[in-house]
């Protein structure tokens, strides 16, 4: 027996409709894969580097050819724009973009040296409760469609200016230095990022000095890691040369050949998703379980 037309028409038709939300999935999942990446910066404690991390990786990140966006979320204290040069170019900042009086295409600032780099600068004027988690999560959605990367200066603490920052971030960078103060800091931040929609946590130990690590007067990294529980994704030694650079408003990554600016580029280039093993010349310095009793916290299981 034959078929009528019209009941092959309706069969095609039901068949059409069962495909259609398999292949609406699959344009989804393809879209999802070619948003960017939002890593926070942030620290707890402030004065550890983490601002001039935040300028130096995401220069790094750029120079290898991948678009990025700096965010500076220190509302009423930012500094990312004088460690770029960029000062003299704000016009607008990322509260007027959320309070509407401008367009994110007018407040974010080039980079002067690459195209690849983007500021979108804090307002110097406004409180930090000028912007609630929300509105930084909506705009994050917007930044990840057009960059790569979007780097998320985080202002130091934990109160509502922590919370905005690392409202909508995928990942966290967490600075710290081998000071006692630095690190209990960073276990309380690393705690509340645990609890967060923040899918992975990595450690930069900033400011080391090997020669205090062998002496057993400072903390060695793998010391830290066992404190923290968390796997460090770079190590940056101590060095003069990133005060100078801040200090010329540029990032050390682009004009110095130091110890600070290799290391920053390993980590943008660990970041990037290469397999760049941590060189650990700083280990153990056997002091560690006094450090932890001091601390008043107990080792992680790694």
């Amino acid at each position: 027996m034959i078929k009528s037309p019209s009941a092959h028409i309706q069969r095609l038709i039901v068949i059409k409709t069962q495909a259609a939300p398999q292949n609406k999935s699959l344009i989804k999942n393809t879209e999802e894969e070619k948003m960017g990446k939002v890593i926070v910066v942030t620290s707890g404690k402030g004065g550890v580097g983490k601002t001039t991390a935040t300028a130096n990786i995401g220069s790094a990140l750029a120079a290898q050819g991948h678009s990025v966006l700096l965010l500076d979320a220190d509302i009423g204290l930012r500094n990312l724009d004088l460690l770029l040069g960029l000062e003299n170019r704000i016009v607008f900042d990322i509260v007027d973009v959320l309070e509407g009086r401008c367009r994110l295409k007018q407040a974010v600032v080039k980079d002067k040296r690459n195209e690849k780099l983007c500021l979108l600068p804090a307002s110097q004027t406004r409180e930090k409760n000028a912007v609630n988690e929300e509105q930084m999560k909506e705009l994050l959605l917007e930044l990840k469609a057009a960059y790569d990367y979007v780097m998320i200066d985080c202002p130091a603490g934990i109160e509502q200016g922590f919370k905005n920052a690392i409202a909508g971030a995928d990942e966290a960078i967490v600075v710290c230095t081998p000071e006692v103060a630095s690190i209990r800091d960073a276990d309380k931040v690393i705690g509340l990022l645990g609890v967060s929609d923040v899918l992975k946590t990595s450690l930069v130990v900033n400011r080391m000095k090997e020669d205090m690590v062998k002496r057993g007067d400072m903390l060695g990294v793998e010391d830290i890691e066992d404190i923290l529980g968390v796997k460090t994704i770079g190590i940056i030694p101590e060095d003069e040369l990133v005060v100078r650079a801040a200090n010329l408003g540029e990032p050390v990554v682009n004009i110095f050949k130091s110890g600070s600016g290799i290391a920053y580029c390993e980590i943008a280039r660990r970041i990037a998703g290469e397999a760049l093993p941590v060189n650990y010349k700083l280990h153990k310095s056997g002091i560690g379980a006094f450090f932890m009793r001091l601390l008043g916290i107990e080792a992680k299981a790694g």
